[in-house]
């Protein structure tokens, strides 16, 4: 509206002043023509940058004139140069390095993570990041890779190489205190165990024999055994013992060597893989687990969340407190970023180019024209302006050359 106002104020300046030379001929005031020269040069102006602003967004007057509507017309090339311009200037590995490390992203994050006034935010974050991965995730598609997982575990022979387990076992002491535990249960077992003695000799005694004399044997019996069982329990050497670690031996060496040893594994491994308590065990455990998951993720004060933030704030001041694992994590991010820049760039660029396309040519002209129309207009309020200061000089210098 001003721009347009000081166009008709010029012209109504420009005609007036030509009213008053017409009426007055020679006698007119001098001034006149300084005002008039003023007025026809700032609407020259006014007239030359409201057609140069008005044919960047559309046809002047709706008139089909070479280079106007320039934004409609040209508006996928202004994406293809905009996506160029950013390309080369942006997005080249030099400056992309240069500008990551200058960041140093691992000191400013570390540095927020392990401050503790940020210990709820990063609950909350995770709770939802955890919450929405477990969204996200198709409860038959875990199943299956759970179900598939299990058979693939399964696929290969478990024998040899549970035997050099074992074997690495045997021969790093490690099965001691299995042994150990072994002969513990079975004294345990052998201290309470006169009634089930007496009820094998009631039963399996000769039926002549009298009640005492069955209860004297097995009261012999189980203080012999409970005797023996305590000797085994605590003498490392004793022969029992031997033997166990002899048959762990010959077993691994077994499993390993043997081929009946080896199938009766398979045999037993492909029945418990195949039972229906197996295979269904993936379902259940994913569903259970998400619920549990989803449960406590809810809680905004649970155990589950308040684990994750201080996991969080622990790895964060490990990171701020250590220059040297800060400046190794510069170089993984400078080098991240200059992959990236090498090798995606053309593909964040597409983002640009492709976004301007997809967009209406003359909504996007209208868009831009709102967004930068009002310092455009300024173009026109100075055009006016200067023009009309062009024209009051240069008439003012052919008065005074030629009169």
């Amino acid at each position: 509206m001003v721009a347009t106002s000081l166009l008709i104020v010029a012209t109504v300046i420009y005609f007036l002043m030509r009213w008053l030379e017409h009426r007055d001929g020679a006698n007119v005031a001098a001034w006149v023509g300084y005002v008039r020269s003023a007025a026809e040069a700032g609407m020259v102006g006014a007239l030359a940058d409201w057609f140069a602003v008005t044919a960047l967004f559309k046809k002047p007057l709706g008139l089909p004139i070479p280079h106007t509507a320039l934004i409609p017309r040209k508006k996928d090339q202004i994406g293809d140069q905009l996506g160029e311009f950013v390309e080369e200037n942006f997005l080249t590995p030099t400056v992309i390095e240069g500008r990551v490390e200058s960041l140093r992203l691992p000191q400013r994050v570390s540095h927020w993570i392990a401050d503790p006034a940020h210990s709820e935010q990063i609950s909350a974050e995770a709770g939802r990041l955890i919450g929405l991965v477990a969204e996200m995730l198709d409860d038959e598609d875990v199943e299956r890779f759970i179900t598939s997982t299990v058979r693939w575990v399964a696929e290969p022979q478990w024998g040899p190489p549970a035997g050099r387990v074992l074997e690495q076992l045997i021969a790093e002491n490690r099965v001691e205190p299995v042994i150990q535990l072994l002969c513990d249960r079975a004294y345990d077992w052998a201290v309470g165990s006169q009634d089930v003695i007496d009820r094998v000799v009631d039963r399996d005694g000769p039926s002549w024999s009298p009640k005492f004399v069955n209860l004297l044997v097995g009261d012999k019996i189980h203080r012999e055994l409970v005797e023996f069982a305590r000797k085994v329990r605590d003498d490392p050497d004793h022969e029992v013992r031997g033997a166990m670690r002899a048959f762990a031996a010959k077993f691994a060496d077994d499993l390993q060597h043997d081929p009946a040893t080896i199938e009766r594994l398979e045999r037993v491994k492909s029945e418990f893989i195949g039972r229906d308590e197996v295979t269904g065990a993936a379902s259940t455990a994913w569903k259970a687990g998400k619920a549990v998951i989803e449960e406590l993720i809810a809680d905004p004060h649970g155990t589950l969340r308040a684990t994750l933030a201080d996991s969080v704030i622990e790895v964060g001041k490990r990171i701020e407190g250590d220059q040297a694992l800060q400046d190794k994590m510069t170089q993984w991010t400078v080098r991240a970023a200059r992959h990236i820049a090498e090798n995606y760039s053309r593909e964040i660029i597409s983002v640009i180019t492709d976004t301007v396309r997809s967009w209406d040519a003359e909504e996007t002209s209208r868009k831009i024209e709102l967004q930068v129309g009002r310092d455009l207009q300024f173009i026109r309020i100075n055009g006016t302006v200067v023009g009309a200061l062009a024209g009051l000089v240069i008439y003012t210098i052919s008065v005074l050359l030629f009169h």
